[in-house]
């Protein structure tokens, strides 16, 4: 078990070997928080949770019913949902489900994800393309990765843009979801 502070509150995580980063919070994981302003009100995803060490810390601020956390493997679900209640986050929603397939939910403002890095981009491909439908217009998908042309074309492709930092050793990339804006829409005239 270890203890971290993300988004200015303290939580204690449990997690198996197995699972990413079982002994202390991930550094990628803490640069890409410290770039993330949450505020009252705003509703998050935590997209590949893990042992549930961002979207806990998220629920701590937003409140349980704000807070939605999902991950593909059976094992991280049960973890997450353990540290959820271990940190007084009962209600808290963990699901189980490939990429966003098990949550129906739509206008987040944040989605955040330490997505797997992989030989193929295919895992995080299917998180930006079906992130970006579920962020409400100004709402933002948030990702750290070693990695930068194909993430940084990726969002830029589905998003029209992305903003890079780099904290740490890691890229931290924001993608604002915008209002589309034709160039074809002046007033007709009458």
């Amino acid at each position: 078990m270890y203890e971290a502070e993300l988004f200015g509150v303290r939580v204690r995580i449990a997690a198996p070997p197995e699972l990413f980063s079982p002994q202390a919070a991930d550094r990628g994981t803490l640069a890409m928080v410290s770039q993330v302003q949450l505020l009252p009100g705003q509703r998050l995803l935590d997209l590949g949770c893990g042992a549930g060490l961002v979207g806990i810390a998220a629920a701590k601020v937003l409140g349980e019913s704000a807070v939605i956390l999902t991950d593909a493997d059976p094992a991280a679900v049960r973890c997450a949902r353990e540290n959820a209640v271990r940190n007084g986050l009962p209600g808290l929603r963990v699901v189980q489900g490939d990429a966003l397939n098990a949550v129906e939910e739509t206008g987040f403002d944040w989605i955040l994800s330490n997505p797997p890095y992989h030989a193929d981009f295919s895992v995080p491909k299917r998180f930006i393309e079906k992130g970006f439908n579920r962020l409400k217009i100004g709402g933002c998908l948030v990702m750290v990765v070693k990695r930068l042309p194909w993430y940084k074309n990726k969002l830029t492709a589905i998003f029209g843009g992305v903003r890079v930092r780099q904290v740490d050793g890691y890229f931290v990339l924001t993608a604002q979801r915008r209002e589309l804006r034709y160039a074809n829409s002046a007033p007709r005239r009458a």
